[in-house]
């Protein structure tokens, strides 16, 4: 047309391209300005700095900011708010600050960013300045600056000065109402939320998408069901189809109030269903314990239009794992690769967890190594799934390779560590761990905290345990669960009752583990009328209904003080099918009573619910034997021998010098092998002194009584205390962790070492701790 731009056209043209992002059109009239020669003119200038800014070109927007020869105010303010528009928070802060320097005036739109890049810094402190500059200026009654401050102090993590900034606002408007509102959400104080909300509505604002959404959270947080409807009332009324986030927040709010049909009736409402609604409708699921139906959706969903994530995958592997549906986990695994989520972290740390669960260690190894091997959290969840799968060695060298890449550990690393070193009783490992927490500052953290009380009790230091305890700074339920089944565990039942008292003074409800310890610690140490009164009250007093656990427990109890027919009659009575735990018990009872009739009939029971289990067979062969009916001890032999069943190997570790050594029965690949036999013989010259009679009734070998005196002798625990008397200093305390319960010959033999050898002896057999002292055991020969 032949007519030429000037200083009012090119910036109206640039902003046009800045509203579109049309970068390719900026730089063409940025082509223009210079030819004309308006390049040199504010206007423009800052025209062209907002352009390059808004279309992600920062570099080219510094260059031209920095060539304009006298800077405004809103040049720095186009280049300060753009920053802040694209989340470079940090960047925004350091051109305010030099723009202090350069002696230019703040303006209420400068404040305003800078405080909107505070509160995506998280920074209290230069938000505080900003708002002195808004006094010492006067823009405190900017209603863009006032909405600023309250949205800074809440996201910077001072909800208390939001909340007064707020209350200064003189007419506070739909803006500044969400700002706050969102803010007591963000700090999870859901109730001064809602209450806010109403306050609100009294005040004639009506509420929009954002303050339905923060609503919707509230109310999720404190699982209010009436609410949740009013809400979704208001939500039909506005009739919000196209908002997704609200439609996502019902489902959301529903899921958190554990009414699933609700929550389905509004995913189903939606005209277009996408992602978010399905994420949060598949979660919902996971989360109320609803996996069929988790997995089912996905089913239904995943090859329609709307699709699926990282984040839809992790939820249906969690699904997957409370199912145990390893195959199923293994097809999402398969997807996974094939989409190519092999590095991402959520979903590597999701497949760990799955594998590990189901079992199948092997493969969560693999799915480390192909998803997250170089990602902290992922190998968190692999240490974590050693540690749980007992394979507490492979755990720390894992930990090992966290430090060998200079990986900072977080609390979960090191409370994984304890964990594994608790599977293993690596006692001197533990400390080590301990070192380590103490070192990265995690004394104060609770998870840490609860893992060395579990740690020590578990590696048989008790004292240390309690050291530990003592130190937890907020004592959670558990904390208390932890030290009370270590006081049990170890043989110290009326401190761990007391222990459980003091928490109910302390106004620490139990769970059911904590009531499962409680049980224990009365069993450990023979207290049958409280224990009575804890199982009969557990409902009452605690609203607790008991478990198949808790029975089985209950039923040992009894047993084991001689009440068979009440511990019979407690089987007939309860809400369940015994299973093998509970007729496991029972079979215990009778060989400590020598009721063989009773023993025959658990033994029975205990052929069909559990028929690989060897030691059946050697307790019913024990009872006959203790009642002299050797022709059924051969029969049992040869049922034993006939239905193929392998009696498990007993296995005994103890640790030394950081090392964890293993032994097995008859065990000779040691290097030292010689000497630990050597040292078995010189103990048991020492020990048929003392009036040590080997109980060869015990052994169900056909062989002669001397050679069933040597298979005694080589029992795997023995094996190990004596490696620890060659191997370890003169007066050092013995750590041996078993497979098994010990048998009742080798406790017999090792109240003879102790007083021998002058040593305390230490063994956590599958059911308690035993220490032998000065010729007895701290079980009192109840176990």
């Amino acid at each position: 047309m032949g007519v030429k731009g000037n200083e009012f056209t090119f910036p109206t043209v640039l902003k046009s391209c800045s509203i579109r992002v049309d970068l390719v059109m900026g730089k063409q009239v940025h082509g223009v300005v210079v030819v004309t020669g308006y390049d040199l003119d504010e206007f423009v200038a800052n025209g062209l700095v907002v352009m390059y800014a808004k279309c992600g070109e920062f570099g080219d927007s510094r260059r031209v900011f920095c060539s304009i020869y006298v800077k405004n105010v809103v040049s720095w303010n186009g280049l300060i708010s753009s920053y802040v528009q694209s989340d470079f928070f940090s960047e925004a802060k350091e051109m305010f600050d030099e723009m202090i320097l350069s002696g230019t005036r703040p303006s209420e739109f400068s404040l305003s960013s800078i405080l909107n890049a505070c509160a995506g810094l998280g920074d209290c402190s230069q938000g505080r300045n900003a708002h002195g500059y808004l006094i010492k200026l006067g823009y405190e009654s900017d209603r863009f600056s006032e909405n600023a401050l309250v949205d800074m102090y809440a996201k910077a993590g001072d909800l208390d000065d939001a909340i007064n900034a707020f209350e200064e606002i003189t007419q506070p408007d739909i803006v500044s109402w969400n700002a706050i509102i969102a803010g007591c959400i963000l700090h999870e104080q859901n109730h001064q939320a809602l209450k806010l909300y109403m306050e609100m509505n009294r005040s004639g604002i009506f509420p929009n998408l954002f303050t339905l959404s923060s609503a919707l959270k509230a109310c999720a947080g404190m699982e209010l069901n009436n609410l949740a409807r009013q809400l979704h009332t208001i939500v039909m009324k506005l009739d919000i189809k196209a908002d997704s986030f609200v439609r996502a927040g019902l489902i959301d709010m529903y899921s958190k109030c554990s009414l699933m049909e609700d929550a389905r009736m509004a995913f189903d409402s939606m005209a277009q269903k996408d992602l978010v609604a399905l994420n949060a409708l598949i979660s919902g699921y996971s989360q109320n314990g609803e996996d069929v139906q988790a997995v089912s959706l996905f089913a239904e969903t995943y090859k329609n239009e709307i699709g699926f994530n990282q984040t839809t995958l992790s939820v249906i592997l969690k699904s997957a794992t409370s199912m145990q549906a390893i195959d199923f986990s293994m097809q999402v695994h398969a997807l996974s690769l094939k989409l190519g989520f092999d590095n991402d972290s959520q979903l590597a740390t999701s497949l760990i967890d799955a594998y590990s669960k189901c079992g199948n260690i092997g493969e969560a190894a693999r799915a480390f190594k192909i998803c997250g091997a170089g990602d902290l959290v992922a190998l968190t969840s692999m240490i974590a799934a050693y540690a749980q799968c007992g394979q507490g060695e492979e755990a720390v060298k894992l930990y090992l390779e966290v430090q060998h890449r200079g990986l900072m550990p977080d609390p979960f690393v090191c409370s994984s560590l304890l964990n594994a070193c608790a599977n293993l009783s690596a006692y001197e490992q533990g400390k080590q761990a301990h070192v380590h927490v103490l070192k990265f500052g995690f004394m104060s953290d609770v998870f840490a905290g609860n893992s060395l009380v579990n740690m020590y009790a578990k590696c048989g230091s008790i004292d240390d345990a309690i050291c530990a305890f003592d130190e937890i700074p907020d004592r959670g339920i558990v904390s208390w669960s932890a030290m009370i089944g270590g006081l049990a565990q170890h043989g110290h039942g009326k401190e761990a009752l007391q222990l459980f008292d003091q928490m109910l003074e302390d106004g620490v409800a139990p769970n059911h583990i904590t009531l499962l310890s409680v049980l224990c610690a009365c069993n450990h140490a023979g207290l049958v009328d409280k224990a009575e009164r804890y199982f009969k009250s557990m409902e009452e007093l605690f609203a607790i209904r008991p478990t198949q656990e808790h029975y089985a427990c209950m039923i040992d109890i009894l047993g084991r003080a001689g009440k068979l027919e009440e511990a019979v009659e407690l089987i007939e009575t309860m809400p369940f099918q015994a299973n093998g735990h509970v007729w496991g018990a029972i079979l215990g009872a009778a060989r400590i009573h020598k009721n063989v009739e009773l023993g025959k009939r658990a033994a029975e029971m205990l052929f069909v619910l559990e028929p690989e289990n060897s030691g059946t067979h050697v307790l019913l062969s024990n009872i006959y034997a203790s009642a002299g009916m050797w022709g059924n001890v051969a029969e049992v032999r040869r049922l034993m021998k006939h239905s193929k069943v392998k009696k498990e190997p007993g296995t005994s570790w103890v640790e030394l010098k950081d090392k964890v050594y293993t032994f097995i029965v008859g065990d000779r690949s040691h290097p030292r092998a010689k000497e630990i036999y050597a040292k078995l013989d010189d103990l048991s010259e020492l020990m048929s002194r003392a009036g040590y009679v080997p109980m060869v009734e015990m052994d169900l070998h056909d062989v002669e009584r001397s050679e069933k005196e040597k298979l005694l002798y080589h029992h795997s625990e023995k094996l190990a205390v004596a490696f620890a008397l060659i191997a370890s200093p003169p007066g050092a305390p013995i750590r041996v962790k078993k497979n098994l319960r010990i048998c009742i010959d080798c406790h017999n033999a090792f109240k003879f070492i102790c007083k021998i050898v002058s040593r305390e002896i230490i063994i956590r057999d599958t059911n308690r701790f035993h220490h032998f002292r000065n010729g007895s055991c701290s079980c009192g020969d109840y176990w």
